[in-house]
């Protein structure tokens, strides 16, 4: 059984993945770039540039560290081959500190309510 979430850097909601997991129950990480809110986030850009990586593959990689299965969408065969590169892991200490980064700001997704908070 699969239970489709918006969680990414910024926005994890840690209780409802524990709740499903205990429950065997794996949770699939929809808009793991946070609707590409993350490609400006200075403090995940930082992350990213250390690891050598893009903030996407950084993206993809934190979902994947914590057993989520990540759905990014494009449709540009360019991306999809980088999104691809998550080959690397992510430290203890890059990944508390993206787990407590926080994304407020989805630009203009803002008007979806999953993004505008209205739901």
């Amino acid at each position: 059984m699969v239970n489709q979430v918006l969680a990414h850097i910024g926005n994890t909601p840690f209780e409802l993945i524990a709740y499903a997991a205990d429950k065997g129950i794996l949770t699939e990480a929809y808009s793991p770039i946070a609707h590409g809110a993350l490609l400006g986030h200075d403090a995940v850009s930082a992350i990213a540039e250390r690891y050598g990586v893009s903030v996407p593959q950084l993206s993809i990689r934190y979902t994947l560290e914590l057993g989520l299965l990540p759905l990014p969408k494009t449709a540009n065969p360019a991306h999809m081959k980088d999104n691809a590169g998550v080959d690397f892991a992510i430290s203890d200490a890059d990944m508390a500190t993206l787990r407590a980064q926080r994304v407020n700001d989805y630009g203009e997704a803002n008007m979806f309510p999953v993004y505008g908070g209205k739901l």
